[in-house]
């Protein structure tokens, strides 16, 4: 879809790098993983200093696997959810040993079959740590699909699904970044800030909702 490239392509260019994004400079596959785990239903804000504190003492799966859970989750508390997150990495760390022979596998499927991995981590683990093609869908991507009105759609998996037919290969790796980027400083679930937003000539909700709303 024309309008999709168009809004992806302008996006490039106007906002900053979320944690994931830092992240994939260094190809760390392992800790990219555990900040994916850390991150869900969490600020950048809360899980970034989070997966800072628990590297810099734990940051490898036999470090995680071995580790005290009562550590585990003072290092991770912040994150919200943090008691059932310290257990869930720990577990995958142990999976990962067990499994993988301690390396983070780069497929969909052995991905998803890790304890506390959704398909959603799975593909940023795809994107993020390997490059692989695969189009993460968290509650910013969905959201944000659905109101440009690129998709119609009502779950996560019905919108990577949509995407990944109107999205040329070339963008996949890109989707998830820009659009979490985007949902974090302007597209915000509740009172969007359409007035300052890059692409709202694109988008049906500004044009729908937001313009006859505020004539």
């Amino acid at each position: 879809m024309k309008k999709f490239i168009k809004i992806l392509d302008t996006l490039e260019d106007n906002q900053d790098t979320t944690m994931l994004g830092k992240m994939q400079k260094k190809h760390d596959a392992f800790k990219i993983l555990i900040a994916t785990m850390l991150s869900a239903r969490t600020r950048d804000e809360q899980s970034e200093p989070a997966a800072e504190r628990l590297f810099a003492v734990y940051d490898t799966p036999m470090k995680i696997a071995n580790a005290p859970l009562p550590k585990l989750e003072v290092l991770v508390k912040s994150t919200g959810f943090y008691k059932e997150k310290a257990k869930r990495i720990r577990m995958a760390s142990q999976q990962i040993l067990d499994r993988h022979y301690g390396e983070v596998p780069d497929n969909m499927t052995d991905l998803v079959a890790l304890e506390g991995v959704g398909r959603k981590t799975a593909g940023c683990v795809m994107v993020y740590a390997f490059g692989k093609h695969a189009i993460p869908v968290d509650t910013h991507v969905h959201r944000i699909s659905n109101r440009l009105g690129v998709v119609s759609t009502k779950t996560p998996e019905q919108t990577e699904m949509a995407l990944e037919k109107i999205t040329p290969k070339n963008w996949w790796l890109r989707v998830n970044e820009l659009l979490v980027r985007h949902g974090k400083t302007i597209c915000f679930p509740r009172n969007p800030n359409c007035p300052a937003c890059p692409v709202k000539k694109y988008c049906d909700y500004y044009g729908d909702v937001y313009k006859p709303a505020h004539k």
